[in-house]
């Protein structure tokens, strides 16, 4: 293990870090216990104490146990976006030491089916404006119960105003002919739920992530792997409890998940939850709570930047921003830094490892890069083919050990025999991530071995996107590649070869249209290109890179 890094290792923290033996409730429960009257969500200008929140957790894990019939170790669909409910659900959930599966909001049915189906989950917890999605699952799939939320059963009066987003304004509805649970009503029936003491061995999260197969694979965390990071990044971070995060990540994503709830809460922070990003209520809120801590992704942050409007607040209580994702652009880093006088710490992780196994010191950051190995994580570059560690400088993939690294992908027995290899007797994680190493051991990635496409933070398997526009008529062939994008990082971009019936008659933004009623919304190609052949193998085989090539020779040139 390359040891260079422990010169820029940040002087006030150990350069271990022993991993609490307790659960993610536990922090919960400690911080409810010690800070009962402070803010800890601040939601749209309605404030709820610890105490309120640990009272609504509570409320809601015994109307899942009594009512409901979840019991440990079950799986837990929780398909919503930001809000205090899926705070409060994820809290329920691991209460009764069932499993958190956490789930994109903007998947469609079809996809949706796929999580239900994989991992036989019975129960949900869904947003009121995803319910139409989930409805039809309830016939086809094992599900059976839905706890549907309205988010704006948790704002003021004094917010409702026009200026929220849709979902968040939306009053309390009510579904004709479906059989579903209202979330305020479990809350009053003030059920409580058994004793039921967890241990830092039990499962408490399967996030989904894709993989080589272009099948989305459950990542299996245990109470012990999430603490790993949680406690991380509150050291790394200077987490305190007076601290005020801002939350504009998704939480159903491990980085989300970990630094903008898990952390904060393990903290006694306050955090500022909102449920769709909208860079101007974002300065308008960091000014208001006098915000000091923020996680985001760049194109968040170069679309935040970027707001002409910008200077009409005062954003100077600002004292961390982080994040990941895709690399920030070193024009935009200065331009932070000049503003704030803060420079952007990157870091680097995955589902596998539940958001970071490298951080850049903050005392000493490089722009575009994935920093060095968080505690006690050990991080290598191989030869992709030869399995041998490459020497500094030289290009290879990233493979870690750590005690965030995940148990192992649930009920994927060849892909974990595949994804693991021994190094001197210690498993390691083959992250698909090419990378090298420079003399002060700080990571920078190049490429990835796994055919993915990173759109604003978010992984698109191109396999999959190809098999979904199969299903328009008009496609022959396709072939999806990630092409360059300003404000994405990467999009999304189809070669379609048109059945012949076809050619003039429908154009690219038809099969565009279409495509957004398919699949999730980072997910449907931006452009679409047709083309009378495609390059290939001799044995048939579409030659992708070929095309992505051309299309970045076309983009330079």
């Amino acid at each position: 293990m390359n040891q260079n890094h422990f010169e820029f290792w940040p002087k006030r923290l150990s350069k271990t870090l022993t991993v609490p033996k307790t659960t993610l409730f536990d922090n919960f429960e400690v911080s409810a216990r010690r800070y009962p009257s402070k803010e800890a969500l601040n939601y749209y200008g309605t404030t709820i104490t610890y105490s309120e929140l640990y009272e609504d957790v509570i409320s809601l894990a015994g109307y899942l146990e009594h009512k409901m019939g979840v019991k440990a170790g079950e799986h837990v669909l929780l398909f919503m976006q930001n809000s205090p409910q899926f705070i409060i659900a994820f809290h329920a959930i691991i209460r009764l030491r069932a499993v958190v599966v956490p789930i994109n909001p903007m998947n469609t049915s079809e996809e949706l089916a796929f999580y239900v189906k994989d991992c036989a989950v019975k129960h949900a917890l869904v947003g009121q404006e995803l319910f139409e999605r989930v409805e039809p699952l309830l016939t086809t799939t094992p599900l059976k119960d839905v706890i549907v939320a309205a988010y704006s059963d948790y704002v003021g009066t004094s917010e409702q105003d026009g200026s929220l987003p849709q979902e968040v304004s939306c009053p309390r509805l009510t579904f004709a002919q479906s059989t579903y649970f209202v979330w305020n009503d479990c809350l009053d029936a003030r059920y409580v739920p058994r004793e039921n003491k967890g241990k830092s061995t039990d499962i408490a999260v399967l996030p989904y992530t894709s993989g080589t197969t272009g099948l989305p694979k459950g990542c299996i965390h245990t109470n012990e792997t999430v603490q790993a990071n949680v406690v991380s990044a509150y050291h790394w971070m200077n987490g305190t409890s007076d601290a005020v995060c801002l939350m504009t990540l998704p939480l159903f994503h491990v980085t989300g998940m970990v630094h903008s709830m898990l952390a904060p809460i393990y903290s006694g922070a306050t955090v500022v939850v909102m449920t769709r990003w909208d860079r101007e209520y974002a300065a308008k809120i960091i000014e208001h709570t006098k915000t000091t801590h923020w996680v985001n992704i760049s194109t968040m942050l170069i679309d935040f930047l970027s707001n002409p409007t910008l200077s009409n607040y005062d954003i100077s209580s600002l004292s961390g921003i982080s994040g990941g994702g895709a690399p920030l652009p070193e024009a935009v880093g200065e331009k932070l830094f000049n503003l704030t006088g803060l420079r952007f710490v990157e870091g680097y992780g995955l589902s596998e490892t539940i958001s970071q196994t490298h951080f850049n010191p903050p005392d000493r950051p490089k722009l575009q890069c994935l920093g060095i190995p968080s505690f006690d994580v050990d991080a290598r570059i191989i030869d992709p083919v030869s399995l041998v560690e490459v020497d500094t400088g030289e290009i290879g993939e990233i493979v870690v050990n750590g005690p965030q690294l995940f148990k192992g992908y649930y009920n994927r027995e060849d892909e974990n025999r595949s994804s693991f290899m021994k190094i001197g007797g210690k498993r390691f994680f083959r992250t698909g991530d090419i990378a090298r190493v420079d003399e002060e051991g700080y990571f920078f990635i190049v490429d990835r071995v796994k055919r993915m496409i990173n759109a604003s933070g978010y992984k698109v398997w191109p396999t999959e996107v190809e098999s979904l526009l199969y299903k328009h008529p008009a496609v022959q062939q396709a072939c999806v590649v990630g092409v360059p994008d300003e404000r994405r990082g990467e999009t999304v971009k189809a070669f379609i070869i048109l059945q012949t019936n076809y050619e003039g008659k429908i154009a690219e933004q038809e099969i565009i249209a279409w495509s957004k009623e398919q699949m999730a919304a980072y997910k449907y190609p931006r452009n679409i290109e047709f083309k009378k052949t495609f390059p290939t193998t001799s044995s048939g085989k579409i030659l992708w890179r070929k095309l992505q090539e051309e299309e970045l020779t076309k983009i330079k040139g």
